[in-house]
């Protein structure tokens, strides 16, 4: 028998999941633009002078985190999702935000990235044995059923902290991607995320 069609609205508009195929393409597509997501971060630690590193917004000393603190924030908060919605995964080391390198920085974003991914992979499987079945963002707030809602948090805090950063070099005065699409040539960053269909 083949499998009943899901609809619903959304902004007047009606859509159908005509099949588990039609689902395993969107859960694929979110994997795949998850893998695209640390590329992203790698082309701006690569692209980013070392001088802005720790630099501090004029007239904000000690007010506000500095690039380093977000990347290490980005890594570490990686941590908390994978210790308490996959705690049967093995769990990267946390970065020190006030005595990471960039190079260190990069290599612990590349081992947090490729467990998330896993997680991810596991958390939208159709698989009846699945393990992670729950995403938590920590013991602050209330845990959510895994599922495209948990891709969209993990993605969207990423991109909002990526905004930060671009923001944060151009006002201490090393722009970033100024002359580049950077990280919006996503054809680009999924060949280097290993990916070599285009986006569907």
């Amino acid at each position: 028998m083949a499998p009943k069609s899901k609809s619903w609205r959304i902004g007047g508009a009606s859509t159908a999941l005509q099949s588990h195929t039609a689902l395993a393409d969107i859960r694929d597509s979110l994997l795949e633009t998850y893998a695209c997501n640390d590329a992203m971060n790698q082309l701006l630690l690569s692209d980013l002078d070392p001088r802005a590193w720790r630099a501090q917004v004029p007239g904000k000393k000690g007010n506000g985190r500095t690039i380093a603190a977000i990347f290490a924030h980005l890594h570490n908060s990686r941590l908390v999702w994978l210790k308490y919605s996959a705690p049967h995964m093995k769990c990267p080391a946390a970065v020190d935000p006030d005595r990471c390198t960039m190079k260190q920085a990069a290599a612990a974003h590349r081992r947090s990235a490729a467990q998330c991914l896993r997680m991810l992979s596991d958390a939208l499987s159709a698989a009846p044995n699945r393990r992670v079945t729950e995403f938590s963002r920590g013991n602050w707030t209330q845990t959510w059923p895994a599922g495209g809602a948990m891709f969209a948090y993990m993605f969207a805090h990423e991109a909002h902290h990526r905004g930060q950063i671009l923001m944060l070099a151009h006002q201490v005065g090393y722009r970033l991607l100024h002359d580049t699409p950077g990280i919006w040539h996503w054809e680009k960053l999924r060949k280097q995320a290993g990916l070599t269909a285009r986006p569907r």
